[in-house]
């Protein structure tokens, strides 16, 4: 059956609010430099509320992992959708309006009673160091209602990002898009995200892979993780049992894909100056799967990715800036 999308994604629905400001403001808030910490909501708001006074080029950006991939995936002109959690509230509709105005269909269901939009404060000091207050707000009501059943069967290939993977309802709503997806003969896709949420759900993880994965995304460490072994090339043996395709960055040493037995060792891009490395796993993701989408093969989409990634590491920020097709057609060089 023809998709009408090409990729969906299903990720933390988050607010960037980057501001420049001076080491005092950090210690007036009690943000420790070069820190990431939850807060609730009333600590959020609080930094929000100081950003807005204390920085006069703050900026609010749709973010978020999963996001900024499919972001990424509008770029290179193939079709996206994305299902999130957002709260009835502006920057509800800003990250909504966001995605939409890149061609992106969104099905975010409001929340209308309960928490905020969740949003991750980016203190940025002069000497370029971020220090990010991260709160979750709407994202942690995600749950199997969210799940547009329509949309999943519509899309060829369903991405979902481990960073939602967290409480029973986020795992119980990612267990109804697979099967969906499977049901309706689409590939499913993962990313692991970080080390830190494969270490607390582990097993949950496993399950997911070994059952309903068709193409995982990790970076060294989380594979190793995965599976608590200490050799890359066991870690990809293990996935491969389950006939999982494995996307592996490895920083500046590339990236490996194995895919039907086969592995490809795809060359990272080098760059001039790296900027900021946020993101750069995200876009080599949106690469990946953009390139699959216009039937590239696994040795070409991974070398896409190491474009998008490659062009993302160059400036501040986790979404594309430069067109990615004018790179593709030979100005690689100009990163």
């Amino acid at each position: 059956m023809h998709a009408k999308y090409d990729v969906l994604g299903i990720g933390n629905a988050i607010m960037d609010v980057i501001a420049p400001v001076d080491d005092k403001v950090l210690k007036t808030l009690e943000i420790t430099k070069g820190s990431m910490t939850l807060a609730d909501e009333t600590r959020a708001m609080t930094i929000h509320n100081a950003f807005r006074k204390g920085s006069s080029q703050m900026i609010e950006a749709a973010g978020g992992s999963g996001a900024n991939t499919i972001a990424g995936i509008a770029a290179l002109g193939v079709s996206a959708a994305f299902i999130g959690k957002v709260a009835a509230d502006d920057m509800g509709k800003k990250f909504t309006a966001a995605l939409t105005d890149i061609g992106v269909k969104t099905a975010t269901r409001p929340l209308k009673k309960g928490v905020a939009t969740a949003r991750s404060l980016i203190a940025v000091t002069p000497d370029g160091e971020r220090s990010m207050t991260t709160f979750l707000g709407a994202n942690i009501a995600f749950g199997v209602n969210d799940i547009d059943e329509r949309i999943v069967r519509d899309s060829a290939i369903i991405y979902m990002e481990g960073y939602l993977f967290d409480t029973n309802d986020q795992k119980a709503a990612f267990i109804k898009a697979a099967e969906i997806a499977k049901a309706a003969g689409r590939q499913v896709a993962l990313t692991l995200s970080d080390s830190f949420c494969v270490d607390r759900h582990r097993a949950s993880f496993q399950h997911l892979v070994d059952n309903y994965v068709d193409i995982l995304f990790a970076n060294n460490d989380e594979l190793l993780s995965l599976y608590e072994l200490g050799d890359l090339g066991a870690s990809l043996q293990r996935v491969w049992k389950t006939g999982t395709t494995a996307c592996v960055t490895r920083s500046e040493k590339g990236s490996v894909i194995i895919e039907d037995g086969n592995v490809h060792e795809i060359a990272a891009l080098p760059v001039s100056k790296v900027v900021d490395t946020t993101g750069a796993g995200d876009q080599y993701a949106a690469g990946v799967l953009a390139g699959r989408a216009m039937g590239l093969s696994w040795r070409d989409a991974g070398h896409l990715g190491s474009l998008t990634a490659a062009e993302v590491i160059t400036h501040y920020g986790p979404r594309p800036e430069t067109p990615i097709h004018e790179l593709a057609e030979g100005g690689a060089e100009r990163l």
